[in-house]
């Protein structure tokens, strides 16, 4: 008796949990480029952001919304691939203004050149659009023709969620690479292990699909491995080499 009468008090507050966690699903994993975004504008320089992240970012939530047309998953996953891709368009944007406004007399590079040399090296953001643009259009094609092979359709949900947990793989190859974890924010691997941890138990909770929840699972261990790199060289760092120079982090802030 007792417990139906909590029941107006229960019911409410386990519909804003849901709604809680539905938000954090959708907007927390654009959280930690905001800063990044803020500091770029500051400071016009954009050497310090990789735009292979939003590359990666952009691919794998492209082939997650494909994959929804062929296996119907929470909608919070969906919007979250939308915002993602928002967000990843606004940082390219600003890092392609500001490289060129850093650039002089550099011969202008653009998508329709077809040069591998300069892949995602364009001087206008327009030509980032063109290549999204034309990857979503073939992408799509190749899933209508595909839509009703269930194969196919487990395929495209493995890969979208597995090409997302690579993000970190550059960044653990160049911190075994170079011994060193200079130049890598660490509160930047702290937020996205945090992220990846709540992202896992999400799916894991929620029932999605099993792609989810593996590939959650091995990006929490890809972040952990990072952090422990970052223990172990500080533990035992390398002098450096005279004017070594170390390329942007995958992550860094």
């Amino acid at each position: 008796m007792e417990a139906e009468g909590l029941d107006w008090l229960l019911v409410p507050l386990h519909r804003l949990a849901s709604w809680g966690a539905a938000g954090a699903m959708v907007f927390g994993g654009v959280v930690p480029y905001v800063p990044q975004y803020r500091d770029i504008r500051r400071t016009q320089n954009a050497e310090g952001f990789s735009v292979y992240v939003c590359l990666v970012l952009l691919v794998a939530n492209i082939l997650r919304i494909l994959f929804w047309f062929g296996r119907r998953f929470e909608s919070p996953l969906l919007w979250q691939s939308v915002v993602m891709i928002s967000t990843m368009l606004l940082m390219l944007k600003l890092c392609t203004e500001v490289r060129v406004a850093n650039e002089l007399n550099i011969k202008r590079r653009s998508f329709a050149d077809f040069d591998p040399h300069h892949f995602w090296h364009w001087s206008s953001f327009s030509d980032y659009v063109q290549c999204v643009l034309a990857f979503t259009g073939v992408a799509g094609y190749v899933t209508y023709l595909s839509i009703d092979s269930a194969l196919f359709v487990e395929t495209l949900g493995f890969l979208a969620v597995l090409t997302e947990a690579m993000l970190g793989v550059p960044q653990l190859y160049r911190n075994h690479r170079h011994r060193s974890t200079e130049g890598m924010s660490i509160k930047m691997v702290l937020m996205w292990t945090s992220g990846d941890a709540f992202k896992t138990a999400y799916f894991l909770l929620n029932g999605a699909p099993l792609q989810f929840s593996v590939c959650g699972l091995l990006q929490v261990l890809v972040d952990l491995a990072i952090l422990a790199q970052a223990y172990a060289f500080a533990r035992h760092p390398q002098k450096p080499a005279p004017h070594a120079t170390h390329p942007a982090s995958a992550k860094a802030l």
